[in-house]
């Protein structure tokens, strides 16, 4: 057996190189290209968080509202989020991945519009709903549309990009605050909110150049068109051959049609997905279900928008009174998250996922303890405790960091790669329905939150919602680092014993490997929705 098994190894060698494209050091550029397009998407709701912590401050003083509103027109754009979210993976799935990113793209662009015209508090918040509505449909589509051009190489990668953009659109909207701070108040947050309209309008003219996803081309029946965007996006021709069979066996087309078109069974457009996602789920789709919104909930649940829209109270807390200050001190906030964000992406498809995610919550744990801590013991203090001043600042910034490194990219990397391909669309908008509810109750209460409990109290129960997640985590979420994304599927099932069909699935790749000289990768893959097998195995 050792003798057979050592000479087809010496004769593959080069055929083994062009199946294992994670081998190679070069980057798809135009994959790449297009996961920048795309997630360009992300720097809307990224700006709007940003640049909210400082324009409420003026705000307040020019419309004389109260905290509670404060705090409502704060984090309701998070709620109205929802509207475009679930509109989103139905749009998507009738007008395409490209032409959805270019109607969010144009509904910011008019929220942005009315908030910065906005006279009164009552048109301020009807700007809210316009922008979260296009903030929704961003949120959804950018993950979605930039995993479905990916190759599995470097998916991890490129499906981090939409959190890189939202991480510099904070930073944007902190340096806006800044920069318009020494206007007339009515003028300087108006300007801080408005000019939000721009980036909308360089996003939609650039999206015009990307190609539609390859998985809806599939979808609508449009092979030769898919073939041509996975030859583009794709290490090598070989992996987008396989790609692509991937691709039709999921969509139900037998692997062997070459027609440029096919008449595919027309259910793109939602009939049954929310069925089957939500009333009788197979004990896979529960799995792949409960881990998207798992993570998108103890993403916001640990308190990262609470941290970014209110940094200026949080250092108003910790002993900073001046403005100018505190607009500094937050910079420095989102400055140190754009660094961060961008480390993670390159560490996504080298570490993996579950270690840069189980990293990243355990140090959120910590920096939440020690935050708390340190607010409590200034709350306490009648004089200045300049060593619990400086500890916070640091923990506010070790925060953001571990933050930004794991937690933060991954959760849209995990939840965009899980789904299959027919309840793609409509899982992801569920994420991000969950994910900007969340954020909506977080940011809506923080100020009644920390006046109930204390400042100290509130970033203690953030610290233990995380580490509820950190068990959460460990237990049922597999790794998925380097799998395609029809592969995977078979991973989910089992919850607590995933680990066992994660081997199982290692050997019969390694027995495929051995037999066909083909990396594993030719067989068929798992249908979540079926009892259907791989290679036989159940």
């Amino acid at each position: 057996m050792t003798g057979l098994s050592t000479q087809p190894a010496i004769a593959d060698n080069k055929t083994l190189a062009d199946f294992e494209p994670a081998n190679k050091p070069k980057r798809n550029k135009f994959a790449f290209a297009c996961a920048i397009l795309a997630s360009l998407t992300s720097i809307l709701l990224g700006y709007d968080i940003g640049v909210m912590s400082g324009a409420i401050i003026f705000i307040q003083k020019d419309l004389k509202i109260s905290d509670v509103q404060a705090e409502i027109v704060t984090g309701i754009l998070n709620l109205y989020c929802l509207e475009g979210s679930c509109a989103a993976g139905r749009i998507s799935d009738w007008i395409g991945r490209r032409y959805t990113i270019i109607v969010a793209g144009a509904i910011f662009f008019v929220g942005a519009l009315l908030m910065g015209f906005a006279t009164d508090y009552a048109f301020l918040m009807v700007g809210r709903f316009v922008a979260g509505i296009g903030v929704g449909f961003a949120l959804m589509i950018a993950p979605v549309y930039t995993a479905e051009v990916s190759p599995a190489s470097s998916r991890g990668f490129l499906t981090s990009f939409p959190e890189v953009f939202i991480n510099g659109g904070i930073l944007l909207g902190y340096v806006s605050n800044y920069a318009f701070s020494k206007l007339r108040t009515d003028l300087g947050w108006r300007l801080m909110l408005g000019v939000g309209a721009f980036p909308s309008v360089f996003l939609a003219v650039g999206v015009l150049a990307m190609p539609e996803s390859p998985r809806w081309l599939v979808m609508q029946g449009l092979l030769g068109e898919a073939k041509k965007v996975l030859d583009k996006t794709s290490d090598t021709v070989k992996e987008a051959e396989l790609r692509l069979n991937d691709i039709k066996q999921a969509a139900g087309i037998p692997e062997d049609c070459t027609e440029d078109v096919v008449q595919v069974q027309k259910q793109s457009h939602g009939e049954g997905v929310w069925k089957e996602l939500l009333v009788y789920p197979t004990p896979a789709v529960r799995h792949v279900l409960i881990c998207g919104i798992g993570i998108h909930f103890f993403q916001q649940a640990s308190g990262i928008d609470a941290v970014v829209l209110y940094s200026p109270r949080i250092f108003e807390k910790a002993g900073i009174t001046s403005s100018d200050q505190k607009l500094l001190a937050t910079v420095a906030v989102g400055f140190v998250k754009t660094i961060f964000i961008l480390v993670a992406t390159f560490l996504l498809d080298r570490i993996g996922r579950r270690p840069l995610l189980l990293s990243s919550i355990i140090g959120m744990v910590a920096s939440l303890t020690t935050l708390g801590f340190s607010l409590t013991v200034i709350g306490h203090s009648d004089e200045k405790v300049t060593w619990a001043i400086a500890l916070c600042i640091t923990m506010v910034l070790a925060y953001v960091a571990l933050f930004s490194i794991g937690m933060g990219p991954i959760t849209w990397v995990y939840s965009s790669e899980i789904f299959p391909l027919r309840l793609r669309a409509q899982g992801a908008s569920i994420g991000v329905a969950v994910n900007r509810v969340t954020s909506g109750v977080i940011t809506m209460t923080f100020i009644s939150l920390y006046k109930a409990i204390s400042i100290g109290g509130a970033f203690f129960l953030f610290a233990g919602i995380a580490a509820v997640a950190t068990l959460f985590f460990y237990t049922c979420y597999p790794e998925t680092q380097g799998k395609t994304l029809e592969e995977m599927e078979g991973l989910f099932g089992k919850f607590i014993g995933w680990r066992e069909e994660a081997k199982k699935l290692k050997e019969m790749k390694k027995k495929t490997k051995e037999v066909n000289g083909d990396g594993g990768t030719s067989n068929g893959k798992i249908q979540l929705g079926n009892t259907v097998t791989m290679s036989g195995v159940v």
